[in-house]
Order: C-alpha cells, then sequence, then structure tokens
C-alpha cells in the first residue's frame, strides 16, 4: 500500500471518530400525497437534519441553491441544519398535513389523496465538541443513493428496519428505530469520508499527512492571523511542496482554501445562529464586520444581514 495513502487515511480517520458519536432523532414518520410543502427552520450548530425516503420521490428545495431530487432509497444529511423546505414534486395546491403523535415519533400524512411518498424525518445531535474541526469541514449536503448499488445493501436493511420499526407502532420502537439510525448515519458518514470526490474542500485535504496537519490547525484556531510560512512550518515542509501539495489534493491554494473556510463557516453561523455579526466575523478571522461583509456580498451576492433573512425565511 501507498505510505502517504496509508498516513491519509489514518490522519482522516482519527479526525473523523469523535464526530461519529451522534445521536439520531426520529421526529416525523410521513405518508404525504398529491401537492404539498413541509418547511424545516435552521436548528444552529451542532445539529444536523436528515430526510430518508422510503417510498416515491420529493424535492428539497434551499435559499441560493439547486433543488435537490431524492426517490426511495435516497438518505439526505444536512449537517449543518440549514433551513430548507422538503415538497411534492406535484405543482398546485398545497393539502394540509395532519399530525398525531405515536411513540414518541410524530405521525404526518396528507388525506385526498394516494399517499404515495413516505419519509423518515428528524435531526442528529452530533455529542462531540460542536466545534470538531471535521463537522466544520462536512459540506452542505451530503447523499446516499442506496437504491441501484449493490454494495449498499447493509443501508438498505438498516432502512427497512427503521420504516418497519416505526410502522408497527409497538412500545419502544423510537428507541430501537434511534438504535438503527445511529448505525445507519455512523456508516453513511464513513462511506462519504472515505470515498469523497477530490473537489470536496477540507475532507479531501485531510486525505494527506501534509496537507491534513494544516487543515486541522487552521480549524482548531479560525481567527489567528496565518501566513504561508506559519503553515508551512506545521506541515513540516518548504512553502513550495505545501502549495503543490494543495493544488494536488484539494485543487485550490493554502490561502484559497483559508478564504474559503472562513466564508463557509461564516454562511453557516448566519444560517444557524442569531450570533452578532461582528462576532462572527471575529470568529472567523476577519478583522472587522466590514470586512465579512464585503467578502460575503463578493461570493454569495448578498449582504450578511440579507443573507441571514434568505436562509430564515424557508
Amino acid at each position: 500500500m501507498n505510505t502517504s495513502m496509508s498516513d491519509g487515511a489514518a490522519e482522516l480517520l482519527r479526525a473523523m471518530a469523535p464526530l461519529l458519536r451522534i445521536r439520531p432523532e426520529i421526529e416525523d414518520f410521513c405518508r404525504f400525497g398529491g401537492s404539498w410543502d413541509s418547511p424545516h427552520a435552521p436548528l444552529g450548530q451542532g445539529f444536523a437534519q436528515f430526510h430518508i425516503v422510503t417510498r416515491g420521490a420529493c424535492i428539497i428545495d434551499r435559499p441560493g441553491r439547486e433543488p435537490i431530487t431524492l426517490a426511495a432509497g435516497d438518505i439526505l444529511l444536512l449537517p449543518h441544519g440549514d433551513s430548507h423546505v422538503v415538497r411534492s414534486r406535484l405543482a398546485g395546491v398545497r393539502r394540509p398535513i395532519a399530525s398525531e403523535f405515536r411513540n414518541g415519533v410524530r405521525d404526518r400524512s396528507t388525506s385526498g389523496a394516494e399517499q404515495d411518498t413516505e419519509l423518515l424525518c428528524g435531526r442528529l445531535v452530533f455529542e462531540a465538541d460542536e466545534r470538531n474541526p471535521l463537522l466544520s469541514a462536512l459540506p452542505d449536503e451530503i447523499v446516499i443513493r442506496t437504491a441501484d448499488a449493490p454494495v449498499m445493501e447493509r443501508f438498505r436493511r438498516l432502512l427497512t428496519d427503521i420504516r418497519d420499526e416505526l410502522d408497527g407502532g409497538l412500545a419502544g420502537s423510537e428507541i430501537v428505530a434511534s438504535d438503527f439510525a445511529r448505525a445507519l448515519f455512523v456508516l453513511m458518514l464513513r462511506d462519504h469520508l472515505t470515498t469523497t470526490a477530490i473537489d470536496d474542500g477540507a475532507l479531501s485535504l485531510l486525505r494527506d499527512r501534509t496537507t491534513a496537519r494544516v487543515v486541522l490547525a487552521v480549524l482548531a484556531d479560525l481567527p489567528r492571523e496565518w501566513t504561508l510560512d506559519e503553515m508551512a512550518t506545521i506541515a513540516v515542509t518548504s512553502r513550495a511542496s505545501l502549495i503543490r501539495s494543495f493544488r494536488r489534493h484539494g485543487g485550490t491554494s493554502p490561502m484559497a482554501f483559508l478564504s474559503d473556510l472562513r466564508l463557509t463557516i461564516a454562511r453557516q453561523r448566519l444560517a444557524g445562529t442569531s450570533d452578532p455579526i461582528a462576532k462572527i466575523a471575529a470568529d472567523v478571522g476577519y478583522t472587522s464586520e466590514s470586512a465579512l461583509s464585503k467578502a460575503i456580498l463578493r461570493r454569495f451576492g448578498l449582504r450578511p444581514g440579507a443573507l441571514r433573512v434568505a436562509e430564515a425565511s424557508v
């Protein structure tokens, strides 16, 4: 085995281990038909939202992003708990959604049309420190599509077990389903983190020993006024070698990675917390609220306040 690949995998697994301490909370078992939509507010730091499609299909809408279509067997994880709307593929007048609680899980359903879509919805509580570096580095969404891939049989078995427990409505079913969900999402995160494409930023960089040292150091001290020389010292390499490593494994330069990471985390904080913009600016390494505002405007086309409103308006 290639030594650098083995070292990179070890770095990634060490960083990943605290993140896999998660507590799933299955909140909704949904049976929908016709035209419908279900808004979800942002959850804030330390939480993720998930949707598991056990039958039918749906669409996920989020402010400023392309819609995501999910089909039966698909699992969506929103690691930063962003606001979003789950909706039907059908247009027209939205049908009302009725709710009732059964064994600690909310049963939600539409009436007046064939119920052709089933969803399990809930949240993950990351029991590790919410500032865990890998949590900040996760992308805005992770989608696992289990329907066609033979290697996904373990995912499909867990999906079936979760659905059967909740559908059966026996005493303690929500506890059993949550245990299955915990196993499901540990497998899901592990699969994503160990097979991520190179354009997934920090996760790709964590696979290489040299760049991983820099990524973890930066995430642990984001406000620091980082220089390329400091990064090279932490990576135990030269500036030129560090730049080459970042280009090869992440398709970016060390300083561009730093800028992208700061803006990504700033957007997450704007969407998921009520923290003052000045505090967010200081926490992610900007010298002033004005400096962050200008950078957010260049990247996302909105001022921080307007971006926060847009994220919360779903």
